[in-house]
């Protein structure tokens, strides 16, 4: 009994020591003089670190770098914070020894940036430097600007997102500020990314189409980061437009009905007419780029010469188009006969004028028109509407500059085969 009250003696007394130090400590941390360095109010290193950005009324270069040297051969610059009232962070780097810090990127062109400077003395103790200072703003005519499209609306989920550029972007290094600067988002949130098609213009899509009913932001962060040389970023409007449902009209050239769905259930099934030999409709997905109540559609457009077997002046109804060039679901009551059985137009997809008016009234801009099974072409991915989607998402992605040694100069478009058709 002795032995085991021995030890339960010892652990109170232990406990009792315990609370005691604590209750110094925490008498001591009450204080501000607990001498730790960390604890320390940094003092004002105003005449410890020099800048060779502009103060007051002088706008600083935007060409040069920012660079921040120590005074003080004992004092060293231990940390740097740069940014702009856009929340744009200036990265940099500083010497092993704390003496230079320099800017490694651009600064922006127009901007207002706070820089944060941390410093010791030799001593160990903290000081702080906030500085402001506005960049120069660049030229107009050197100011990079973007025009988003859609306009705000709603669309169907196969809408691609464009940007056009004010002025031609070359080089990966170059496009790559472009593209990094360019903002898509949508809730629900979805996988997307940029592809160039030329020099002037990007598009943006999904890997798969949009949801159906979600909400997309575009913006650009471009304005006043230098992109090549003398040209910055400028001002630019971004883009809001919603989706609605999901709604694919699937053509199957080869049976000679047209499928219609919406989010994944089929509505309608069409008997319909396409492009007969010489003149097939092309296969693959395409959006819908507009509705015409009214079109005049002439042989002649297509190179067809008046008086021919092939020749035609006809008043068309409810078109909705599919190309720039001019193929259009349509309707086409000359071809009822064949509609369902044989494929007699000159590239359009054709059926009744019943069915031609709810397709005209069912369909919005965005929404997905696929062909199947006809002899034609494949749809061409720019240049002719939005054949966006008849890229794979590698291939896709082989687009974008921000994709390392992916970027393949786009998909220049060949004017020559622009045929225009009905």
């Amino acid at each position: 009994m002795i032995m085991s009250q021995a030890p339960r003696f010892r652990t109170v007394l232990s406990c009792s020591l315990l609370i005691a130090s604590l209750a110094a400590a925490g008498t001591a941390c009450d204080g501000s003089g607990d001498g730790h360095p960390l604890s320390a109010v940094p003092y004002d290193a105003a005449d410890q670190v020099s800048f060779n950005a502009g103060t007051g009324t002088a706008k600083a270069d935007p060409e040069k770098p920012l660079e921040i040297t120590a005074r003080d051969r004992d004092g060293r610059i231990t940390d740097v914070t740069a940014s702009d009232a856009a929340g744009r962070y200036l990265a940099g780097e500083l010497s092993a020894d704390g003496a230079r810090w320099h800017s490694t990127v651009p600064l922006a062109a127009g901007a207002r940036y706070t820089v944060r400077v941390s410093t010791e003395d030799a001593d160990g103790a903290p000081g702080l430097r906030t500085l402001s200072f506005e960049t120069a703003q660049a030229p107009a005519e050197k100011r990079l600007t973007v025009t988003f499209g859609p306009e705000p609306g709603k669309y169907g989920v196969g809408q691609p997102v464009t940007a056009e550029l004010s002025a031609p972007v070359e080089g990966e290094a170059a496009r790559a500020v472009v593209e990094r600067a360019l903002k898509v988002g949508s809730t629900p949130a979805v996988e997307g990314a940029w592809h160039w098609v030329d020099s002037e213009n990007l598009h943006y899509r999904p890997k798969e189409y949009w949801p159906a009913n979600a909400t997309v932001r575009v913006r650009s962060t471009l304005e006043g980061l230098k992109v090549a040389g003398r040209l910055y970023g400028g001002p630019s409007k971004q883009v809001q437009f919603t989706t609605g449902d999901r709604l694919e009209a699937v053509t199957d050239a080869g049976s000679y009905r047209m499928t219609v769905k919406r989010n994944g259930k089929v509505i309608n099934t069409i008997p319909v007419t396409t492009g007969k030999p010489g003149f097939s409709t092309r296969n693959g997905v395409k959006v819908v780029l507009g509705k015409e109540y009214f079109v005049r559609m002439r042989g002649t457009t297509v190179g067809i010469p008046e008086g021919t077997a092939d020749s035609y002046d006809l008043p068309v109804y409810y078109a909705t188009r599919v190309t720039w060039s001019g193929e259009y679901v349509h309707a086409a009551p000359w071809s009822v006969g064949s509609q369902g059985s044989a494929n007699v137009s000159h590239g359009c997809t054709g059926m009744s004028t019943d069915n031609a008016e709810w397709f005209y009234k069912t369909v919005r801009q965005g929404d997905i028109v696929k062909v199947v099974n006809s002899s034609g072409d494949m749809m061409d991915p720019f240049g002719n509407g939005f054949g966006d989607w008849n890229l794979s998402w590698d291939k896709w992605r082989r687009g974008s500059a921000l994709l390392p040694g992916a970027l393949d100069g786009g998909n220049p478009v060949d004017a020559a085969r622009l045929r225009p058709e009905v």
